[in-house]
């Protein structure tokens, strides 16, 4: 090998280069996709479509049997096995704490509307339209709640949003749009009344926004105006078939 290609050959082999004037020395290669590991793999598609038919099947049937309602029954509505029921939640109150959590996340969803509400005022009626809804919209989530208070009952993963709620009923009594005597806690025990429609069935849960509005006028200061009832009263014939209504349904479910 002659002098000049044995020089070559070592520039072409040699680990480093000393830099010429101006021109930088090479970085490190970048890593490649290959080099990078390799990501966790999501949950398969058809398992997240079972666990969401599990979820609803069950806010079905906890609305009507409470939370002692038929696991199999809840894995039959949502045609899945047993074995996946049990493989998503490993016993019922696994379950209930997972629909508890869906709840407070939707809860607090809310938050982010109820505070670019322009005024107090508007700022609680967004707040009690919006959890009046939620509760007529899974009458589950009594049965729920009243589950989890027995499970922990030192827990109060809400106690922020009430602060929240009683810092509003605040404001609203400071600008004199909400009447003096009236406390968060009122208007907590109202909309969880006017929610309960939800379980009475669809006559009365379709009455929910007409019944909120009149409460509302009821915790307006006195000056305050009232605006038209939204909706129209049930008359008294539509009243009575939804009685009856819920009456032939409570004899059907004890018999």
């Amino acid at each position: 090998m002659g002098a000049g290609q044995s020089s070559r050959l070592e520039r072409m082999t040699s680990p480093t280069r000393k830099p010429q004037d101006g021109v930088p020395a090479p970085s490190a290669p970048e890593r490649t996709a290959l080099d990078r590991p390799a990501p966790v793999p999501p949950r398969r598609r058809d398992a997240r479509l079972n666990r969401d038919r599990l979820i609803l099947s069950a806010r079905t049937l906890l609305a009507q049997h409470g939370v002692d309602a038929s696991l199999e029954a809840i894995a039959r509505q949502a045609e899945v096995g047993v074995a996946t029921l049990y493989r998503n939640f490993p016993t019922r109150d696994d379950l209930v704490r997972a629909l508890y959590d869906l709840a407070l996340a939707q809860l607090h969803a809310v938050r982010g509307e109820i505070e670019a509400a322009p005024t107090p005022w508007d700022a609680l009626v967004v707040y009690t339209e919006r959890v009046a809804e939620w509760l007529v919209a899974d009458p589950s989530l009594p049965p729920i709640l009243r589950r989890m208070a027995q499970l922990d009952p030192s827990a109060r993963p809400a106690a922020e949003f009430d602060g929240f709620i009683a810092s509003l009923v605040a404001r609203a009594k400071k600008d004199g749009t909400l009447r003096r005597d009236v406390d968060a806690v009122d208007l907590a025990v109202l909309v969880t009344m006017v929610g309960s429609l939800g379980s009475l069935g669809d006559g009365y849960a379709g009455q929910w926004r007409r019944q909120l509005s009149i409460v509302l006028d009821g915790l307006r200061a006195a000056d305050a105006p009232r605006p038209k009832l939204p909706g129209r009263p049930l008359n008294v014939k539509d009243y009575q078939a939804t009685v009856h209504g819920l009456t032939r349904r409570a004899a059907r479910a004890a018999r």
